[in-house]
């Protein structure tokens, strides 16, 4: 298994080469929400938090295109406005500029990958290898755990006045992950029904 691989150290090909794996990921759709009305300031004995009026203003949206690293925890991100085959492929090749020229990238994929970036990573055959999730297992994905942590901390309750910002923001909380990266791995690979991650680091 892929996962159980990558948590045993450095992995390297049957020619000697170092194998990276990443789990890439996408989640389009991401609102730029805006305030109707500004923030209130906090009042001693009533209300010592800042309200947030509960209703928004609907700017658009934006799509997260991200690669954590199996090995070392680093994560390779891309927002955009737009979700489609030429963003995917932008960010795969932000990874084959940041890796090792020699190294090989195992890239680990959802099942909905579409099949241009398929393509894109067959005329790279000695550069990328793929591996796609089975449908039932999207789970085991790690940027769906990365997304997670994302909606828990830097995109909750966020309200900003434009797309840009929002883009900005996103890519600031990518820097702050990455400033102190986390090693995913899982335990008890033998017993799927008790599947569990930990996060070291």
């Amino acid at each position: 298994m892929v996962y159980k691989e990558a948590s045993l150290g450095e992995q390297k090909t049957a020619d000697g080469r170092p194998m990276i794996t990443v789990s890439v990921g996408e989640k389009p759709g991401v609102q730029a929400l805006g305030v109707t009305a500004p923030d209130r300031s906090p009042v001693s004995g009533k209300h010592p938090a800042v309200p947030q009026d509960p209703e928004y203003v609907r700017m658009g949206t934006l799509s997260i295109l991200a690669a954590p690293d199996l090995h070392d925890g680093p994560v390779s991100a891309q927002v955009h406005e737009r979700h489609r085959r030429k963003e995917f492929v932008k960010l795969l090749e932000e990874l084959d500029r940041f890796y090792p020229q020699w190294a090989l990238i195992r890239v680990l994929l959802d099942n909905h990958i579409s099949w241009e970036t398929l393509v894109y990573l067959a005329t790279r055959p000695n550069r990328f290898v793929s591996v796609q999730s089975p449908k039932h297992g999207s789970s085991l994905n790690l940027f769906e755990i990365l997304f997670r942590k994302m909606s828990r901390t830097f995109l909750r309750h966020t309200r900003v006045a434009t797309r840009g910002e929002l883009k900005e923001r996103i890519l600031a909380g990518v820097q702050k992950i990455n400033a102190t990266p986390t090693i995913h791995c899982w335990e008890n690979f033998d017993a799927p029904n008790e599947l569990k991650m930990y996060m070291f680091g």
